[in-house]
């Protein structure tokens, strides 16, 4: 990868770079590639991967809805993430929305596997994006992050 991601903090660089790699799999539909990068994703920090990728998701559901998001709106971007691979699994695509939407329950059932997820959240970002770079978002949603924590 070209992009050494300098710019952003030094513990989010190895997510940006990961999941970039993932994204850029999803969308070349390269298995091979994506198995590669959703494994380097998977070892990282788990809250602090889930933190950035949850809130990036976040942020592109509400970039592509401005008037709000409606539960119409979640079921399409879980229908085209599990339509735009083809062995998405959709509860996994659902548990990341619940997630990246802060309305996922503590029931009591594990969450997926950290390479479920990994994999999952690469295919939802490449959805979402439609084509666009993801550089961008990864500012955004440490901005987002830095705000929050700032304001807590």
């Amino acid at each position: 990868m070209t992009d050494t991601w300098r710019h952003l903090p030094a513990p989010a660089r190895p997510i940006a770079a990961a999941a970039t790699a993932a994204v850029t799999a999803v969308r070349d539909g390269d298995t091979a590639a994506l198995d590669e990068a959703t494994a380097t994703l998977a070892g990282l920090d788990p809250a602090q991967t889930g933190l950035v990728l949850g809130t990036t998701v976040r942020l592109l559901l509400e970039d592509g809805h401005p008037d709000g998001l409606t539960a119409d709106d979640v079921r399409a971007a879980l229908a085209g993430a599990v339509r735009s691979w083809p062995d998405a699994d959709p509860q996994v695509v659902l548990w990341l929305l619940a997630g990246a939407l802060g309305v996922l329950e503590e029931d009591g059932a594990p969450a997926p596997k950290p390479d479920a997820l990994a994999r999952h959240s690469a295919v939802l970002l490449a959805d979402l994006l439609a084509g666009r770079g993801i550089g961008p978002w990864w500012a955004a949603a440490l901005s987002e992050i830095e705000r929050s924590q700032l304001n807590d």
